[in-house]
């Protein structure tokens, strides 16, 4: 078996889930986690399909990532026309990417009802495509839609399909279950006649969990000598998902023993599940294998008696090699141990004795409780961090403020305005602005009041926010959590906060943006200094 590639689609297909929605920020963001986590390849959108996924790829031009390259996806040229006079194929080779990824119809029913073409049409489709970008571009992937239900139905002219790409040179056949309707046993075989069509190619899988079998799948053809495997975080993707890589990578990695992840790397995993989630707004799903909150929780009388005794008794795994907890264990030691990896990563010293790593991890317990959540808020954890190890100050003081929004006729928007009293020093500073809302004239007003003390707040600016409703029992007087990104010029961070009121819950967020970008500059002379 050939080193296996770890080719993530959270961006373009995930993004086709009911209910979940990444904007060009959030999509950098994921980006760059996704990167630290060490996948080989990240799918950033169809730019020919719509502005937003043009846009990414031309910010992403001005981003760098360590490990990862970047994939514009795309379809086969208009039947209609011919790849060098074709928008679509235009568009993939103007995102200026390391990889294109281009689809084409393997099953003879879409052939016919879809393009409406003659089969031997559709083979000179996908040749023509791959062949024109083929001298264009670094890496091509052929990805072949529909590829079981098309062997199912016709295997001798699915087959014939991926020799059109073969013969094209493109550097990977991925197999497709679109439908997501394949079960293992059936699959299996197929993987297998390709195998033998075509000895020596790369050969990859991409499933849809419409029977609940995706994981399977791809475990299964992974097994088959597949080295190419596509999937999602926390398996979002159109209908009922995409093979879920968040399961995919630790099965592979700590069942099978297939070397996908840095082990570091793999402790980080379900991080980067809450990240996504919080990102895209979406509640995490506790029951989740390997990253949900109950994964390894523990509620029955003789599962807790038994753990405690020897955690293989009822654990699989041990959950910390996946960057998750036993929920039952008095001591905590694997929150712990999070601590301490988090505190390395933002060059803060401490040890495992170190009492402020229990200060700290009594105060997430707390903060986790009134519904505080730091993946996607990492500005906001690293200044829990410091205050707890008494390394940041206090750099201004909330002496009150008020929202006032004032709506006069029913087709006009309200006029907002904040008034806020802060205090720097011994000095007072009493401001007013108004917004675009009442959040957006709390802000202005913040800076307005605090930009004569630290003028290296102009540098910064509020790229986006998120709210989310923590439980819907309560309705409108439901607690809230408030997602703000900040960026100046060199760096972005998240910040969080959380009440039932969501000008406090922003205000939060907001002096947490804030406190974190003033103390970055601290750091940032002391370094110089130094």
């Amino acid at each position: 078996m050939g080193n296996l590639e770890i080719y993530d689609t959270t961006l373009r297909d995930g993004t086709q889930a009911e209910d979940f929605n990444l904007s060009v920020v959030d999509k950098i963001r994921i980006s760059k986690k996704l990167d630290e986590l060490g996948v080989d390849y990240i799918e950033g959108g169809w730019p020919g399909s719509n502005p937003r996924d043009g846009e990414f790829f031309r910010e992403m031009q001005q981003q760098s990532l360590k490990k990862a390259r970047l994939a514009a996806f795309g379809s086969t040229h208009n039947p209609k026309g011919s790849p060098e006079k074709d928008p679509n194929l235009k568009a993939l080779l103007q995102a200026r990417t390391q990889v294109i990824t281009l689809f084409g119809k393997s099953w003879d029913v879409h052939v016919r009802d879809a393009l409406k073409v003659t089969l031997d049409r559709n083979l000179e489709i996908i040749h023509d495509s791959l062949a024109w970008l083929r001298p264009q571009v670094q890496t091509l992937f052929y990805d072949a839609e529909h590829f079981f239900d098309g062997f199912q139905a016709n295997p001798e002219y699915a087959l014939v399909t991926l020799k059109a790409a073969q013969e094209a040179k493109v550097d990977c056949l991925v197999l497709c279950d679109t439908n997501g309707g394949t079960l293992p046993g059936r699959l299996v075989p197929i993987i297998q006649r390709v195998r033998e069509a075509f000895p020596g190619v790369a050969l990859g899988i991409h499933a849809h969990n419409d029977c609940e079998c995706s994981v399977a799948n791809v475990v299964a053809a992974v097994e088959k000598g597949i080295t190419h495997v596509q999937g999602t975080i926390n398996g979002f993707g159109d209908r009922c998902g995409n093979a879920n890589l968040c399961s995919i990578i630790p099965n592979l990695q700590l069942k099978l023993g297939i070397p996908v992840l840095e082990e570091e790397q793999l402790r980080r995993i379900s991080e980067v599940s809450r990240f996504v989630n919080e990102l895209a707004n979406i509640r995490h799903n506790k029951y989740q294998p390997y990253v949900g909150s109950s994964a390894f929780s523990h509620k029955g009388g003789i599962h807790v008696s038994a753990v405690a005794k020897n955690p293989e008794t009822y654990e699989h795994i041990r959950p910390e090699l996946v960057g998750n907890v036993q929920r039952i264990l008095v001591s905590d030691l694997a929150g712990r141990s999070n601590i301490l990896s988090k505190a390395h990563r933002y060059g803060l010293d401490l040890s495992s004795k170190d009492p402020v790593v229990l200060e700290i991890l009594s105060q997430l317990k707390d903060l986790e409780k009134q519904g505080f959540q730091f993946e996607g808020a990492e500005g906001s954890f690293e200044l829990l961090m410091n205050r707890a190890m008494g390394r940041q100050k206090r750099y201004f003081q909330l002496l009150g403020f008020r929202v006032l929004s004032h709506k006069t006729t029913e087709d006009q928007p309200p006029q907002v305005e904040a008034t806020i009293m802060v205090k720097v020093g011994g000095q007072v500073a009493h401001t007013a602005s108004v917004g675009n809302g009442p959040v957006n004239a709390l802000d202005n007003a913040l800076r307005k009041a605090l930009e004569r003390f630290y003028p290296e707040l102009k540098e910064m600016r509020l790229e986006d926010y998120k709210v989310r409703v923590l439980s819907s029992l309560e309705g409108t007087g439901a607690k809230v959590r408030v997602l703000i990104e900040s960026a100046d010029g060199e760096n972005k961070w998240g910040t969080v906060g959380v009440s039932t009121d969501i000008l406090e819950a922003s205000w939060q967020a907001l002096v947490d943006s804030i406190s974190y970008k003033l103390y970055q500059e601290e750091q940032k002379k002391q370094r110089g200094k130094g």
